[in-house]
């Protein structure tokens, strides 16, 4: 391995990858150094932006913490967590699939609630949202004793580890699907909210000069052995940044009708809005992610 050019680099690099025992591991470091090195060349990158990029993935690094993620961040903001997401769903990304991003906020342990029930916790004003949600199989069968976690961010854009005024695991809930694959819950309407941008990834969205919104979603994650665990996002389309979720993660099969109503409601004031969604699993295995925050 005594180098004669820049050639030679790649070619003993790709040489000790092809020596990795384990074959998928293997087949990913091969291909990562082939793209490493070509995208080197391609941009042909200097020594200075080389220390420069080093220095930003250990800040990437150190900026992560129990209630902050910003490496999920910054795979969403280049749009690497959605392509990930569509290529392994919707047989491969051919067909719409309920599946999309975890985003930086789930956390594991969520209160258990009765099906009606509400998952606010503490002094939340907002419009009152009923939701109904319907899990099924891909040929429409409905799931009975899914374990379905849901999370959203507060009517002022901010989850509840991110705002003390939030008592804790307030907006957060967990249901079990009934006979009828269904499951239903009493909240308050979401918005759409910016993401963190006091980090690498803030000063990534200036130099493009792309805002840093997410559209108002509801979060879900759903559990049930013999499918895949089922992580999804139902987005509201008045949102005025539906068309340009800064971490791409809006699909056509994503997008929810959240109805306003103006009569009178047994459990809440007027307006109220609902929404109705139906979830579909695929099958598979039941693995859950890892927590990106505790």
């Amino acid at each position: 391995m005594i180098l004669k050019n820049q050639e030679d680099v790649t070619r003993d690099a790709l040489a000790m990858m092809a020596r990795t025992t384990d074959p998928r591991l293997r087949e990913i470091m091969v291909s990562l150094v082939k793209h490493l090195h070509g995208f080197i060349r391609d941009v042909a990158l200097t020594e200075a932006e080389f220390r420069a990029a080093t220095a930003i993935v250990n800040e990437i690094g150190k900026l992560t913490s129990d209630t902050h993620n910003e490496a999920v961040l910054m795979a969403g903001s280049l749009g690497v967590s959605s392509l990930v997401c569509v290529l392994n769903n919707g047989d491969n990304g051919n067909s719409e699939t309920s599946q999309s991003l975890l985003g930086p906020f789930w956390r594991l342990h969520s209160p258990r609630v009765e099906h009606g029930g509400t998952i606010v916790r503490s002094d939340t004003p907002g419009a009152p949202l009923e939701v109904t949600g319907r899990v099924v199989d891909d040929g429409g069968k409905p799931i009975a004793a899914a374990d379905v976690d849901v999370w959203h961010a507060s009517p002022v854009g901010l989850y509840e580890n991110q705002d003390p005024g939030q008592a804790d695991m307030n907006l957060r809930g967990k249901f079990t699907t009934d006979t009828d694959g269904r499951f239903r819950f009493r909240t308050v309407r979401m918005v759409g909210y910016p993401i963190p941008t006091d980090g690498v990834v803030g000063r990534l969205l200036a130099a493009q000069q792309r805002h840093p919104y997410r559209p108002a979603h509801l979060h879900t994650l759903i559990v049930k052995p013999g499918y895949k665990v089922l992580i999804s996002q139902v987005y509201d389309p008045a949102d005025p940044h539906i068309d340009s979720d800064v971490q791409f993660g809006v699909t056509k099969a994503l997008l929810g009708a959240f109805v306003c109503h103006d009569e009178p409601h047994p459990t809440s004031s007027t307006p109220w809005y609902s929404l109705d969604h139906t979830y579909v699993m695929e099958r598979g295995e039941a693995v859950l992610p890892r927590p990106p925050i505790k």
